[in-house]
């Protein structure tokens, strides 16, 4: 199983976002991580839409985490940023072809996997990757002091 590198940017965004004091602008965190900005802003609009992050336009706008960095777990978030629903084919009734789809145990094996890392995913949350010993390191690097 691999994540796409769209629910990787939404937790990057979100650790960073959990960092700031205050607002900031996408053009901070595409530099900080070298993301291209025109990615970033669909991944921030969505973030938004799932109501972890605020946005505003304009002069003096800029983005910020909705609520508490303790509240959104991980697992909702990665789940709410997969596009991609079917995990293999037998999944998806409209286009499954498989000869053998209900005569076998694998699509309920790989629905129980799927499962169990959702929940693994949702023990966390942001605040608990933003914690403890590494903490001042990750500021240093994300937030460098500005001279």
């Amino acid at each position: 199983m691999q994540l796409s590198s769209f629910s990787d940017y939404a937790l990057r965004v979100l650790m960073y976002a959990a960092l700031q004091k205050s607002s900031f602008q996408l053009d901070q965190v595409a530099t900080v991580f070298g993301i291209s900005r025109h990615h970033l802003g669909k991944v921030v609009n969505h973030l938004a839409q799932q109501g972890h992050l605020k946005t505003r336009r304009g002069r003096g706008g800029g983005i910020q985490l909705a609520g508490s960095p303790g509240q959104i777990r991980l697992g909702d978030v990665v789940r709410a940023a997969e596009a991609q629903p079917v995990f293999v084919e037998c999944f998806d009734p409209a286009t499954n072809t498989c000869v053998l789809n209900g005569r076998c145990r694998l699509k309920s094996v790989l629905a129980e996997a799927r499962a169990a890392f959702y929940e693994t995913l949702n023990r966390y949350s942001v605040a608990d990757l933003i914690t403890g010993p590494h903490q001042a390191r990750m500021i240093n690097t994300l937030l460098p002091a500005k001279g």
